[in-house]
């Protein structure tokens, strides 16, 4: 087992973020106000960006459409306002900046942040819970809004406790250790009750027989990676409690070389149509590779929700070793995807950046992959490349490409001639 970190990380979330803001701008109580943040542009269908505190308690979830909202309550709707909203979180991370350095935050939402207190707690004389109460206090008092707080010793297990325990007691805070872990951690059931494991991945673990976070922790960590890949280690490690990731190196990346492609998508993509974007920007990123004799050891995955709804994800995956195989990269991009989409949400933007990368001396043999086939592929993404560049880019197109939610065909002919 890798060695675990331990320092004193804060997880920090606003409670019903936009429809607290709603009701403090109106001079209402978000306990006792039955509001709903929505479009009104959309009618009954409409998705709910925030319910308050109050109609949860009437479990109703936060996300859903109103008309699945019981007929026999009643409730004010109100439209978001995404630039109040971010007014509002910068307000409040100017309070997390009181406490701690830039170094030592890191805004994960609009509504969501880390704080490593770690160096602050014999500054202040105080404890962990003591400061995460004085920050939440002081929140509550600046801008009226209410926060939960997670404290663990590392990001994951902080993030774990402020979700599954904090609002459970009176003072919005919860504390988890190392020892908490068999106990707390591996007793949840589903999974997608976990920070990470999205509804899709969910149902790819399930597929394998497992079904609780024990069972993950428990099971073949050479299966989870020949399912899943690098992700798969990953999952395992978190499903242990284990999370090594340091605040401080979100602030000091390496500048190193690298490529990426973005897109604004015209119309908003759903669930799987998304894939088939995200493999053609890989076909595009992996052919810049190929042409200038370069595999990539670093994936990045940004997806970002449509306008009326805010928020999306970002994930970096560092590789076992360099490809600049097509399909390899798609696998872990979907794997990323899986983990981390919000099911039935609309998609607008796609980002996607290879990293660290390096000069191709020859073929990686990796113990799960089939080698003939390894090189087949190889020799069908030279050829491939070899036609585009003589024939221009739209000279072969799969099939896929042809399907209406496709959008490979109008960039290649905005980017034009046989250059990228």
């Amino acid at each position: 087992m890798e060695k675990r970190i331990n320092r004193h990380i804060l997880c920090i979330d606003l409670k019903s973020f936009f429809a607290s803001v709603e009701c403090v701008e109106r001079g209402l109580n978000p306990f006792t106000t039955p509001l709903v943040v929505a479009s009104n542009t959309q009618g009954n269908g409409a998705i709910t960006l925030a319910i308050t505190p109050f109609l949860k308690r009437k479990g109703i979830p936060s996300r859903t459409r109103l008309y699945e909202i019981p007929k026999d309550i009643t409730y004010q709707i109100v439209p978001p306002r995404m630039s109040l909203y971010i007014q509002k979180s910068s307000e409040v991370v100017n309070i997390y900046l009181d406490f701690v350095s830039e170094n030592d935050l890191h805004i994960y939402s609009i509504d969501e942040c880390f704080l490593d207190v770690t160096t602050y707690l014999k500054y202040y004389g105080l404890t962990d819970e003591e400061l995460a109460l004085k920050i939440l206090k002081t929140i509550e008092k600046k801008t009226g809004l209410t926060a939960t707080c997670g404290i663990g010793p590392n990001m994951l297990l902080a993030k774990i406790a402020m979700d599954k325990e904090a609002k459970k007691y009176k003072n919005g805070i919860a504390k988890w250790t190392y020892e908490d872990i068999p106990k707390k951690l591996w007793s949840i059931t589903p999974l997608s009750e976990v920070w990470g494991i999205g509804k899709r991945l969910e149902k790819r673990l399930n597929n394998l027989g497992i079904y609780s976070i024990y069972e993950l922790a428990h099971y073949d960590q050479n299966t989870l990676k020949e399912k899943f890949g690098i992700l798969g280690l990953e999952l395992y490690e978190h499903a242990n409690g284990i999370d090594n990731s340091l605040i401080y190196e979100f602030k000091h990346q390496p500048k190193e070389k690298s490529i990426s492609h973005s897109q604004v998508l015209l119309k908003d993509y759903y669930d799987d149509d998304i894939l088939l974007i995200i493999k053609e920007m890989l076909e595009v990123l992996t052919r810049r590779l190929r042409t200038n004799h370069l595999e990539c050891m670093v994936i990045n995955l940004s997806i970002s929700y449509s306008k009326n709804i805010g928020g999306g994800f970002t994930h970096s995956l560092k590789l076992e070793c360099a490809t600049d195989n097509t399909d390899n990269l798609y696998q872990i991009c979907k794997s990323i995807f899986d983990r981390y989409y919000l099911e039935h949400t609309p998609i607008r933007k796609v980002g996607i950046s290879l990293g660290k990368l390096s000069k191709k001396e020859g073929i990686q043999l990796d113990l799960f992959e089939n080698f003939e086939k390894k090189v087949l592929n190889e020799k069908l993404d030279y050829t491939l490349d070899n036609v585009h560049n003589k024939y221009g880019k739209n000279s072969i197109l799969k099939a896929t490409s042809l399907l209406s939610y496709s959008t490979i065909k109008e960039r290649n002919q905005k980017i034009g001639g046989h250059h990228e």
